[in-house]
């Protein structure tokens, strides 16, 4: 029976932040299109699901990316970003060598983000 109470009060304070992150491509290059466009929504998945963050909604355009997640509170958004430009920049640059050679094998995201929060109780 305590047990179930335990529980009950955990879930009853069980907070899921909800976030929505905007960032471009270094410089603007309008280079997110085709196969490289498919293999970054591919990977931003991939990091996401690794991580317990679920896309509700998200855009790939040629020069930016759009998404709106629900994350647990534990994860700091500054790690899940670096994990997600990190690798998607590391694969991406190793996989389309033409983008490496324009980006000096430098980051192809950009270091700008813009956030928006909003905390859902559930």
């Amino acid at each position: 029976m305590h047990f179930i109470i335990v529980i009950l009060r955990l879930l009853k304070h069980a907070y899921m932040l909800e976030k929505d992150v905007v960032w471009s491509t270094k410089y603007c290059f309008k280079v997110l299109r085709g196969d490289v466009q498919l293999r970054i929504r591919e990977i931003i998945r991939r990091v996401c699901a690794e991580n317990g963050v679920d896309i509700i909604s998200g855009v790939v355009s040629s020069d930016h990316v759009h998404l709106f997640i629900s994350m647990p509170p534990k994860i700091s958004m500054s790690d899940l970003m670096r994990k997600v430009k990190g690798r998607s920049s590391f694969l991406i640059q190793r996989e389309f060598p033409a983008l490496k050679k324009r980006y000096w094998g430098q980051r192809i995201l950009g270091t700008r983000l813009l956030f928006n929060y909003q905390w859902c109780n559930y």
